[in-house]
């Protein structure tokens, strides 16, 4: 240390640097604090059971932002993280220690973390729990010193300080008061547990003094200082400490996120702006010019017109704001307000770009491969280096043809990992195909798949053993054949072959003893695409066809009786769903004489008066899209179901059954229409609110185009619409089979798989 005199060098006692968590400007003046009292060890505010892995920060593989993981040995679901960026002081007071000619020792000294996650419930084990609130000291200094925004007081009076003044401890000095007043006032903050940690810190630093003396350093969180300083004896701190649960643990560095960054973590401390933070701490001159030009560069990346004269603007705009607001440099309110007015045209929508990409930001981190992992991370990793998949914090999609090899392994692997309840992928919606060949999902690596990813290893050392694994056992317990119905549909999904077997089994003993119809009929359509999937990824499913057929068979001659008893409303329109998919699946199955047997069923439920009228307007419609009902006998079912005999509420769930899903049939079927609109203008006034709402339901539904030709179709009336004389301009009076075939080589070459 020079030889200039100031307050902070004539201390006694060891350093004691007290930090905001995750600020660049703490993470500057400890780094130069550090250059100044060069201390013989550092200890840092973090679980002592990371001290083993510390020495894999100087990793050339270890990329922050990164955290310390510790999860219970014995319940990996049972853990905490300890995020740490290239901008916190902690993470730069690890590298700083580190990078001396002679390495400083640095250990970790807060209470350890078998003892945090040994607590009985998780608003005891999470320092961030809702049932314990603290105040905030930024909010009551940045309201004493008149600021209405803690963030923007911090970044008047730390992070725009620039070059630290020439004695670097002052302002830690000057912190260390001011919490002192705030803990004086508040105590402990309703917070407990501080006291404990605080407890054990000093114990630590008792340790460290008798192997340093006070030529140490603490960094800590500045709520903390105050009680470190204090003047207490270790047998008051043992006896805090006395009868602590206790569990075992396990630790490991994991990647993190600056997104994850926005939200508070193992320090209780989250930010709201982690990239521009980063950027502060990165730029070491000229932040709001850097700054802009990355927000141009964004901007020009979206095809948005940005040019240098906008950044510019934006930079003096910035500016004039700051001094008109008293402020010493412009900050990130200034910055966005510049880049709304300049950028964005005064548009919000380009600027909330600006706010996600690059104010908070999908940086994800990385952990060397020396990292302590379970077996299932491990091979979870050499899965995604061989099928080049990188796990990457930005949302993406990804479409993968499942006809290549590469990308029906990418499949299986997602499955598997969705099986174990590792949601790195979702499925989504294919653009452009709805082939069973193809299939597309939303990728987003989040920070506590790590802990998803340790919780699934008790199944399993490799990602396919271990979905087996887990899938054997939730067909064991699963309560409802429909659960075991879409277990087999993932196996298959997943192509655990080993597992399906024992799953096939368990559905075919749910299967016998299921009497519930309703339960048959959800089960079905989940096997119907298991055997088409199945199909298509070439896995033996003989064994499933056979139980989906004997369930289709079951439902064939159980579900009229069960539709004739007695059913109320919402149960009627449960049941008509379940007409819906059934219908669907059996039109996947390949049973001989199936769709006969089925189409017989829909022919006694649209005839039979006991039924609700949802059902029998439903069971008509399907029988009339398959072709199986002519259009007389259409009409005369509608005509029977609409009649004034029948109860208008019972007429209003037959034509929600038939015309609900779609109106085209009504357009091009003025007949069908006609008695549609005869039966509801001569629906009595007194009942006629009480169908309304079924009404508005099923044409509510309809497309705008739709409702408008029916809606004309009814103005004009049937007599102002005469019947054709002739065929349209354009169009023959009959079909022409030759010209129509034509076209059928061509289809084949477009819906026919390669």
């Amino acid at each position: 240390m020079n030889g200039t005199s100031s307050p902070a060098a004539e201390r006694r006692g060891p350093l004691l640097l007290g930090v905001r968590h995750h600020g660049p400007g703490s993470a500057r003046a400890v780094r130069a604090a550090l250059d100044a009292a060069r201390p013989a060890a550092v200890l840092i505010e973090g679980p002592p059971e990371g001290d083993a892995l510390l020495p894999l920060a100087a990793d050339p593989g270890m990329r922050p932002p990164v955290a310390l993981l510790a999860h219970a040995a014995d319940d990996p679901g049972r853990a905490a993280f300890w995020p740490l960026a290239a901008f916190s002081p902690e993470w730069v007071a690890i590298r700083w220690a580190q990078e001396q000619e002679v390495p400083v020792p640095v250990r970790f000294i807060d209470l350890p973390a078998a003892h945090s996650l040994a607590a009985e419930t998780d608003t005891e084990a999470d320092p961030d729990a809702a049932g314990s609130v603290r105040p905030d000291p930024l909010a009551v200094l940045a309201e004493t010193a008149g600021y209405d925004d803690p963030e923007r007081w911090w970044e008047d009076v730390v992070e725009h300080r620039g070059a630290v003044r020439e004695d670097p401890l002052a302002v830690f000095e000057v912190l260390g008061e001011a919490m002192g007043a705030l803990r004086q006032a508040y105590g402990d903050g309703d917070h407990a547990r501080d006291l404990v940690r605080e407890a054990y810190m000093r114990q630590r630093m008792r340790a460290a003094r008798r192997e340093f003396g006070d030529a140490y350093a603490v960094v800590c969180g500045a709520w903390h200082v105050p009680a470190l300083r204090a003047k207490t004896t270790a047998a008051a701190d043992k006896a805090l400490l006395t009868g602590l649960p206790k569990v075992k643990v396990e630790t490991t560095w994991v990647p993190w996120t600056h997104r994850r960054l926005a939200r508070a973590g193992g320090y209780g401390a989250g930010i709201t702006s982690p990239g521009w933070y980063a950027h502060l701490f990165a730029a070491r001159d000229r932040p709001v010019e850097r700054w802009l030009t990355k927000v141009a560069g964004l901007l020009r990346e979206e095809d948005r017109q940005v040019s240098p004269a906008h950044v510019i603007e934006a930079v003096r705009l910035a500016g004039t704001l700051a001094a008109v607001r008293g402020r010493p440099v412009a900050g990130l309110t200034e910055t966005l307000e510049a880049v709304r007015a300049v950028m964005c045209d005064g548009s919000d929508i380009p600027l909330a770009l600006v706010e996600d990409r690059l104010v908070v930001g999908d940086v994800l981190g990385e952990v060397p491969d020396g990292a302590p992992v379970v077996p299932l991370q491990r091979d979870l990793t050499r899965q995604q280096r061989s099928l080049r998949l990188k796990a990457e914090a930005q949302e993406r999609e990804l479409e993968l043809d499942l006809r290549k090899d590469t990308d029906a392994a990418k499949s299986l692997l997602l499955h598997r990992l969705r099986l174990l309840g590792i949601g790195w992928g979702t499925p989504a919606a294919s653009r452009g195909s709805t082939g069973t060949f193809r299939e597309t999902w939303r990728l987003r690596w989040e920070p506590e798949l790590s802990v998803r990813v340790a919780e699934a290893g008790i199944w399993g050392t490799t990602v396919e053993a271990a979905a087996s694994a887990k899938a054997e056992a939730d067909a064991a317990g699963a309560a409802e054949l429909g659960e075991v119905t879409a277990l087999a549909e993932r196996c298959l999904l997943a192509g655990l072959s080993e597992a399906l077997p024992a799953v096939l089994r368990a559905l075919a003993d749910r299967a016998a003893l299921d009497t519930d119809v309703a339960g048959l009929a959800k089960a079905l359509p989940a096997l119907a695409r298991s055997l088409r999937y199945g199909d298509v990824r070439g896995t033996d499913a003989s064994a499933l066809r056979t139980v989906a057929g004997g369930l289709a068979e079951r439902i064939c001659v159980a579900l009229p009786p069960a539709c004739a008893a007695g059913l109320d409303a919402d149960a009627a329109a449960e049941l008509r769903g379940h007409v819906d998919g059934v219908h669907g699946a059996i039109g996947l199955l390949e049973a001989d004489g199936l769709r006969e047997r089925w189409s017989a069923v829909l022919r006694a439920l649209a005839g039979r008066d006991t039924v609700p009228g949802v059902i029998r307007g439903r069971a008509a419609r399907l029988l009339l899209d398959d072709g199986r009902l002519p259009a007389q006998e259409t009409a005369r079912l509608m005509g029977l179901a609409l009649s004034p005999a029948a109860a208008p509420a019972d007429a209003a769930g037959w034509i929600d059954g038939f015309a609900g899903g779609g109106g085209t049939l009504l357009v091009h079927d003025e007949r069908l229409l006609g008695l549609i609109d005869a039966w509801l203008t001569g629906v009595p006034e007194q009942v006629f609110t009480d169908v309304l709402p079924l009404l508005r339901r099923t044409f509510g539904a309809y497309e705008a185009g739709v409702k408008r030709s029916l809606g004309e179709l009814v103005r004009r009336g049937p007599s102002a619409k005469p019947a054709p004389s002739r065929a349209p301009e354009g169009f023959a009076p009959t079909l022409d089979p030759t010209r129509a075939n034509a076209v059928l080589p061509v289809l084949r070459l477009l819906l026919t798989p390669a």
